[in-house]
């Protein structure tokens, strides 16, 4: 390549860049905001409470219980005897925890979603990046529920040092997240080189 070329090639990888950077910002803030706007529409007493809405397509729900249920599981595997309702679980003898949206692990999901789609990637390598992520985030957070449980059911003097279990779920989670986004990246990235050397053994030419 020559200078022109090298200055073009530079331009058009910081429109890129910039475009990614663009459409990770907003389709970050379209996906957490409106998880939270969903929430609201679906939370009896809330402002934009939608009473068929919460009735028929109450997702957010849908996501607490396939959480509690495989978590109660593992507790109940501990040896623990454990009831639960559509937002909490009740260890005999044991903790009680009270899941909610803060617990889903949403925030975290809409960071994943929106870097992936807006990441320069073919569509099918994307599609599969997304749906490994949000599993991941979904086993790790019912490790999370079932681990309080079951460690808060065997040291219960030790309740009180697990208060900042959010903080430390969403450090373990966005280090899982960033490892596999960091693999996926390489693994694209490199797809693409093979055609770059082709196109500079042209110009060379």
């Amino acid at each position: 390549m020559n200078e022109i070329e090298l200055k073009q090639a530079k331009r058009q990888a910081d429109r890129k860049a910039l475009k990614f950077i663009v459409a990770l910002f907003i389709l970050y803030i379209l996906f957490s905001q409106g998880n939270l706007f969903m929430n609201s529409v679906m939370s009896p007493g809330s402002r934009f409470y939608n009473a068929f809405i919460a009735d028929h397509f109450n997702y957010i729900q849908g996501l607490k219980t396939a959480l509690i249920v495989p978590a109660v599981w593992i507790i109940k595997l501990f040896g623990f005897y454990a009831i639960y309702n559509d937002s909490d679980v009740m260890v005999v003898a044991g903790p009680y925890l009270r899941i909610n949206y803060s617990c889903l692990g949403l925030g975290v999901m809409s960071f994943l979603t929106a870097f992936v789609l807006a990441f320069p990637a073919p569509w099918k390598s994307t599609f599969k990046m997304m749906i490994i992520g949000l599993i991941t985030i979904y086993v790790l957070n019912i490790c999370r529920i079932a681990g309080l449980g079951v460690l808060l059911g065997f040291f219960q003097s030790q309740r009180n040092n697990f208060t900042y279990h959010h903080e430390i779920f969403n450090i373990i989670v966005y280090i899982c997240i960033f490892v596999m986004l960091y693999i996926w990246i390489k693994k694209n990235t490199r797809s693409i080189l093979p055609e770059s050397k082709t196109e500079n053994t042209e110009l060379a030419e």
